[in-house]
């Protein structure tokens, strides 16, 4: 028989569900805030962009670095550290903020400070998640970690856009430090099993590639993250999210419920398919969904009606989170315990780069085509990626079970 909850039977990992659930809101609370300020200072969409750029470029270079860290020193203490850090980033912008900051240049400064902060926390957090349930539950546990994430990036959007709308930047600002102060409390009170460490005499250097390395060597693995990093470089409208509630007029509290919108239709397919038996054709599913994705793109830059415009984005992240799952459980399956935290760093490089490089990617665009033109050419280059990636990587279209 198929339990649905067999990961959450686990009261450690339920901690840690609660941390990164606490950790995310917050996180996402302040993407709303900092958008919505610097747009609103500088109606250039190009500094969204240069937001994601900012964050990307310190989360991408330190990531192997990270991941070897997190094979080698205990997860908890790098998951506790990188969760303070970007407590203590929200803590910088609440005092820029009462400092009546005119320029945007600490802003940046402070989001590539916690771009380094959550290039650590990440590989630790998934690694310790493997070190809390048992193997076979794997693809259970993933499931319902993407599920509290896109839960957590419901409210997180909303309360951001509630709070600056109601209490303005300052509240905001408070409230997201002392979520982020909980979810490091709530990360110390985790018991896990150590997991067997790499070994200690590799050389740095090639204790770094490793990862990369693996993943190479493995084309189903290499074929689903590429697929998602292209298509997610190209595909995403988020970053431009603050210049359509403009369009739309529907202010910072619009801008919230756009921004969460995503993440409504993620946890709602997250959860049908973790009460669902594993995939049977989970590459046929993969290209479909992505497929999906970037048609959703196409009818967004198109929409001029608000709830219209919500309900696609509700529907494109039902299908990038079917893409979340499968890769996140590939990642899971597929790797040695004692290698998972530098190849979830490799995976954090394709995360990192796909969507905060295509933040950057969206802004850039938006100011040489227009913003909807932008987004109607990031969709029709999803569906091009689809087609070559399809064509390149069979063993990835041919994939069943998981």
């Amino acid at each position: 028989m198929h339990d649905p909850y067999a990961s959450l039977r686990s009261p450690d990992f339920r901690r840690i569900l609660l941390s990164y659930a606490t950790a995310t809101i917050a996180r996402e609370a302040q993407i709303v805030v900092v958008g919505w300020q610097i747009y609103a200072q500088t109606g250039d969409p190009l500094t969204l962009g240069l937001i994601g750029l900012a964050e990307a470029l310190p989360f991408i270079g330190v990531a192997l670095y990270a991941g070897h860290v997190a094979d080698r020193v205990t997860r908890r203490s790098i998951a506790m550290a990188g969760t303070f850090g970007l407590m203590l980033s929200a803590i910088a912008l609440l005092l820029f903020t009462l400092a009546g900051f005119t320029s945007v240049w600490p802003v940046y400064l402070v989001i590539f400070l916690s771009g380094i902060a959550r290039s650590f926390t990440r590989p630790a957090v998934t690694a310790l998640s493997a070190e809390v349930v048992d193997r076979e539950i794997y693809p259970n546990a993933v499931t319902w970690r993407s599920s509290t994430w896109q839960f957590a990036a419901i409210l997180g959007p909303a309360l951001g856009g509630l709070a600056y709308g109601f209490v303005g930047a300052e509240g905001a600002y408070f409230g997201v430090s002392v979520l982020l102060a909980f979810s490091v409390a709530a990360i110390a009170t985790v018991k896990h099993r150590v997991m067997p460490v790499a070994a200690g005499d590799v050389p740095m250097r090639e204790s770094l590639t490793i990862g990369i390395r693996f993943l190479v060597k493995d084309p189903v693995m290499l074929g689903a993250m590429t697929l998602d990093l292209f298509a997610v470089l190209f595909g995403g409208a988020v970053a431009l999210l603050p210049a359509f509630a403009k369009m739309l007029e529907v202010g910072p509290q619009g801008l919230g419920v756009l921004r969460a919108a995503p993440a409504a239709g993620s946890i709602l397919i997250g959860v049908w398919l973790a009460h669902r038996p594993p995939m049977k054709r989970a590459g046929v599913t993969l290209f479909s969904v992505v497929s999906i994705f970037g048609l959703l793109m196409i009818a967004f830059a198109l929409s001029r009606n608000f709830w219209l415009s919500f309900f696609i984005l509700v529907a494109s992240g039902m299908a990038d989170n079917v893409s979340v799952i499968i890769r996140g459980t590939l990642l899971q399956t597929r790797t040695p315990a004692e290698m998972l935290g530098r190849v979830s760093s490799v995976n954090q490089i394709f995360i990192g780069a796909s969507n905060e490089i295509g933040a950057f990617e969206s802004g850039v665009a938006a100011r040489l085509l227009g913003i909807i033109p932008s987004v109607i050419f990031g969709g029709v280059m999803t569906l091009v990626v689809v087609g070559v990636i399809a064509m390149t990587a069979p063993r990835l279209r041919e994939l069943r079970g998981l």
